[in-house]
């Protein structure tokens, strides 16, 4: 990329048993991918308030991805269930402050999706470089 080049942040929560896992076995298998994401990990997907993704906004972040276990494989029985519940409410809340629903996203990666963590984080990565950068940061500045 050109010096200057806009780049996005993204903030990656993660499910300590799966997604971490998972993206884990990612580098461990030196799987290429953007470094675009900044990960924070959590025991559960069910611990992530919906005021982590709104203070992840608020503090410059362009994208926000959550990613936990797949339904049914939650280490702490339906915490993957209650976190998209309020994903999907957060959706509605971004959408009325004018942040595009898009900038945050849910995902299901397990231990041994390391391949999948890839992509998913592509995806994501290309899904906000094509959105540019969050509308409030550019109120911010």
């Amino acid at each position: 990329m050109a010096e200057g080049e806009w780049q996005p942040k993204i903030l990656a929560i993660i499910c300590n048993w799966c997604s971490y896992a998972g993206a884990d076995l990612a580098g461990s298998a030196r799987t290429q991918y953007p470094p675009d994401v900044r990960a924070i990990r959590v025991m559960c997907t069910g611990r992530v308030d919906p005021l982590f993704i709104m203070k992840a906004f608020a503090d410059g972040a362009d994208g926000v991805l959550v990613s936990g276990c797949h339904f049914g494989d939650c280490h702490y029985i339906a915490g993957n269930f209650k976190c998209a519940k309020r994903m999907f409410l957060m959706k509605s809340v971004l959408k009325d402050l004018g942040i595009e629903d898009n900038r945050l996203r849910m995902t299901f990666v397990s231990a041994s999706e390391g391949a999948k963590w890839a992509k998913v984080i592509e995806d994501v990565v290309k899904t906000v470089t094509d959105l540019g950068p969050s509308p409030l940061n550019q109120l911010q500045q």
